[in-house]
């Protein structure tokens, strides 16, 4: 049978089986067990796919996942993040924007502390999104601002999609880490300034309100009590690597047991809320394994199978400029990015993508930032981006999830057409009067 034939039942099947709704994980394994009964000689290769699911979470590498997820739990759970957050309100002054510029600075802080881009929309989401409301800010200024610096999270380490991608990937964790973060903080100033500039031109979005003053030493106490503290947490998991003085394990290690030891410090965690937190993260972390075991041994049938080397030559021979094959993958990213959720993506993709840019002479952590960089625009795409269902879940009763879809494609992170073609005559004369 042909390469081509072969890879368009595989993933024709893969595909059917998401769309009819079946769970992700599951997907990959019932086409696993079809594809070991035709490929790999049914039993003897279903021994193989077990050995071949259990070595792929058996590595060193995928440990911080589980930490990271636990440190952003602790976060969550202990109410830091929360009063990090009250911090760095009362640092913005009557600045214009100043509650979505708080959405973009607190999402690069939890960003730093958890690494998971739901975990950070859904918490500025509750916390931030009924006072914009209150204050009389339009959605588009309500809901972008939180989608956009949510997904600050894939971008700025610890990034838990970074550390599966390095890992699928066979690349370095650490330099993929230390590579993702000055983009990561380049997008967090773009998405401020977007902020300031659009509500200077457009005020009614984001209406200014009287805010008590806060007397300087105080905000400096406040920091210092507050703020510095996670700072600490931050060296512990990504100083170190910095430095290299830990590898990214290690620092998952040192930064989960900052934060446990800060958030009893603090009193802002007991028994109860520790077991809850474990419970979750154990509950996320599985879901993420189970997901991984299935990609892994998709991708040795697609090898196995002759799929994926049948590809390779087939597009190293094309005459089109590498560059473009390059564009062409991450143009794939964005599409699907509209059709299922981020780890499904990077599953389904990765096999194919990685050898290619192997055989292509790209550097694999370069292209793994340009890879996580469309995820992040691929989490608010609609209609299944998932960090938009998490936006539902905790947006006022009276948002809908056409709300969501309008304003999401108007973040800071995407093409934000429609709302910049509201700006008027009027509105910039306006700004240059004053």
């Amino acid at each position: 049978m042909d390469w081509w034939l072969i890879l368009l039942i595989i993933f024709g099947s893969l595909v059917v089986l998401m769309l009819s709704g079946m769970p992700v994980a599951f997907s990959f394994i019932l086409v696993n067990l079809v594809g070991v009964l035709f490929l790999w000689g049914g039993g003897a290769g279903l021994q193989q796919l077990i050995l071949s699911m259990g070595g792929s979470i058996a590595t060193f590498t995928l440990l911080p996942v589980a930490l990271f997820i636990l440190m952003g739990e602790v976060f969550f759970h202990s109410g830091m993040a929360l009063r990090a957050i009250d911090v760095l309100d009362k640092w913005l002054g009557r600045m214009p924007g100043r509650l979505g510029l708080l959405a973009v600075a607190s999402g690069t802080l939890f960003g730093t502390l958890s690494g998971m881009s739901m975990a950070s929309v859904a918490m500025l989401g509750s916390v931030l999104v009924p006072d914009m409301e209150k204050r009389g800010y339009r959605k588009p200024m309500s809901l972008g601002p939180i989608l956009g610096s949510g997904g600050l999270a894939i971008m700025i380490p610890p990034s838990g999609l970074a550390i599966i991608l390095a890992t699928l990937g066979h690349f370095s964790v650490g330099k993929l880490l230390i590579a993702i973060t000055f983009p990561g903080l380049l997008m967090a100033a773009f998405y401020s300034l977007y902020i300031i500039i659009r509500c200077i031109l457009q005020p009614h979005v984001a209406p200014a309100y009287e805010v008590t003053p806060t007397p300087l030493k105080e905000k400096i106490i406040l920091t210092v009590k507050h703020v510095l503290p996670l700072a600490v947490v931050v060296f512990l998991v990504t100083g170190v690597i910095f430095v290299g003085i830990a590898t990214p394990s290690e620092a998952a290690a040192t930064g989960t047991f900052g934060a446990i030891v800060l958030a009893f410090l603090y009193k802002g965690i007991d028994k109860k809320k520790l077991t809850e937190t474990a419970f979750k993260t154990i509950e996320i972390t599985v879901f993420i394994m189970l997901i991984i075991t299935g990609s892994s041994a998709f991708s040795q049938i697609l090898a196995f199978s002759g799929a994926i080397s049948g590809l390779t030559q087939w597009v190293i021979g094309l005459a089109i400029p590498p560059i473009l094959l390059l564009i062409t993958m991450q143009s794939l990213v964005l599409v699907l990015g509209c059709l299922m959720d981020q780890v499904a993506i990077m599953m389904i993709t990765l096999p194919i993508f990685m050898p290619v840019v192997t055989a292509l002479g790209f550097h694999p952590v370069w292209f793994g930032v340009l890879y996580l960089l469309n995820m992040e625009i691929a989490s608010t795409s609609p209609p299944f981006g998932m960090s938009l269902f998490v936006m539902k879940g905790v947006a006022p009763e009276n948002t809908t999830m056409g709300d969501i879809y309008i304003d999401s494609t108007g973040t800071p992170g995407s093409f934000a057409f429609t709302n910049i073609s509201t700006i008027n005559a009027t509105n910039i004369a306006g700004w240059f009067k004053h």
